[in-house]
Formats: C-alpha cells, structure tokens, sequence
C-alpha cells in the first residue's frame, strides 16, 4: 500500500467511524458558498482540523468544515471550503477530498466556486453551469507514477462535465425562474487577479469564467470515476477595454447573495438523483 492509499484507507475510517451516512453525491463548496447547503439534513459536522492527514483552508469565507447528511432524501457529503494551489498545496493535497469522498463511495460530484466573468453577456450574481474547462494551472493531479486503484492511466477528459447532471440543473433553474448560463471556466493557478491583457487572452481562446480552482478536483473526479457537475457564481465581468479593480469583500459579498439560488438548484439536482438512482 503506497502513502497516498494509508492515507486514504485512514481518513475514510476515521470519517465513517463518525456517520451512519453512506454518501452518494459529493459537494464541493466555493468561495462566499459555504451557506449553499445549510438546508440540509445534518447528521455530522467535523471541522477539518480534527480531520486526519487533511488539509486546513486558509481562505477567507472557507469554513473548513464537513458535512453528512441528506438532501432532498439523498445522502450527501459537503466540504464547506476546499484548497488550492495559490495556497501551497500540492495538486495531490487539493484533490485530497475528492479522493476521499471516492472512497466513501461517493457516485456525483457537484462542485461551486466564484468566478471572475470573461463573456460580455453575463452579469455579477449570474449562474454558469460549466460546460468545460481549459486547464491554464501549469500543473494536473495526475502526474507521477499512476495508482490503478484510483483510475486508469490516461482517461479521457472529452464529457468531464455530465450532460445529465447539467440537463438537471437546467430543469430545476428553469422550473424555480433562474436564469442558467452555460459556458467554459477556465483555471488559473491565481492568487494574483488577471491583467487586461490575460483577460483579453483568455477570452480569445473562448473562456466565459475564469477562476483558481475546480479543474483540478475535476480532473481527479473524472479519473476516479465520478460523474461531474460544476457551478460558477459571476462575482465581476472583465472588460479588459476599461478595466475596474475588483475585490475580495466584494467577490464575496456577490458569491454570497447568490448561494441561496445555487441551493436551490443543488436541491433539485439532489431530489431528481433520489428519485431517478436511489429510492
């Protein structure tokens, strides 16, 4: 057993040693989206720190605490924060959770995150189910020697993001009178914001959002087999022909206004997958 796999056979013990619940869908919360969930049914709560060989957020509106429990009657596990390579960590540290929650046995991922908005059309507040990503980190979770009890050597990354989880999505924006965009994220390795010209770049290659995290947790995902949802919250829109500073209050301030949208969308998601997969 390589470290990666004690590691992992450890925490998996020590978290289901804390619940009775089995989880079937994974959430991964953004920045100023740690409420995103809060209308569900909790049936434990650990902060990360008590956590064995996981990582600790140090960003701001990252709570840093994990969740089990239901929505919408589906079994679900929440990571209210989640970490990224600005801060340090390893491509290896910030797909920790998603590794974890693979060996919970975890089937749908749904991950958040705010999002600087690079599409003229889209507003601050909008919601962007992502369509696909460009990965602009320098770096991918996968490189080393492959662990074949984690995913396949080279998979394929041609549908990460599941058209049937962003068709549900789309139902319940719908059905609720949301608005949903659809569009590309692309990932930087941040924690600097982009200059006029990067996002001039970045618009040519046919970005709608940019951001400093999710494509990594994606790519391990799809590697280990899960199927993917992603969700950005525009907090800016870029115009790099009149740029305007952007932030963090108030990144947070739009991500937070949002979030009870984002729920609601995540509650339906859930309620469908219950109804479709489980009951």
């Amino acid at each position: 057993m390589n470290n990666l796999s004690q590691r992992l056979a450890e925490t998996t013990a020590f978290i289901r040693s804390k619940t009775r619940v089995v989880p079937y869908i994974g959430y991964l919360t953004g920045t100023g989206l740690g409420e995103s969930a809060e209308s569900m049914t909790i049936d434990t709560a650990i902060e990360y720190r008590h956590i064995p060989h996981f990582p600790i957020s140090t960003v701001q509106s990252h709570k840093g605490r994990l969740l089990t429990g239901r929505l919408s009657d589906c079994p679900l596990i929440v990571l209210q924060g989640r970490f990224h390579l600005y801060e340090g960590y390893s491509p290896m540290e910030v797909t920790y959770p998603v590794r974890l929650m693979q060996h919970l046995g975890v089937k749908i991922l749904i991950l958040s995150n705010a999002a600087g908005g690079l599409n003229p059309s889209f507003s601050p507040g909008d919601i962007m189910m992502i369509s696909d990503h460009i990965n602009l980190t320098l770096t991918n979770p996968l490189l080393g020697p492959n662990d074949d009890n984690l995913g396949v050597r080279f998979p394929d990354m041609s549908c990460a993001y599941n058209p049937e989880l962003i068709s549900a999505a789309a139902d319940t924006a719908r059905a609720a009178g949301l608005k949903l965009k659809k569009g590309i994220y692309v990932g930087l390795k941040g924690p600097a914001l982009e200059t006029p010209a990067e996002v001039a770049f970045l618009q040519t290659i046919g970005a709608d959002a940019v951001g400093f995290s999710t494509v990594q947790e994606v790519i391990a995902a799809v590697h280990g087999g899960l199927r993917v949802a992603g969700m950005s919250i525009i907090t800016n829109v870029h115009n790099p022909a009149d740029p305007v500073p952007a932030g963090v209050e108030e990144i947070i301030a739009v991500a937070q206004k949002a979030a009870p949208s984002l729920e609601t969308i995540l509650k339906g998601v859930a309620g469908k997958i219950y109804e479709t997969e489980i009951r």
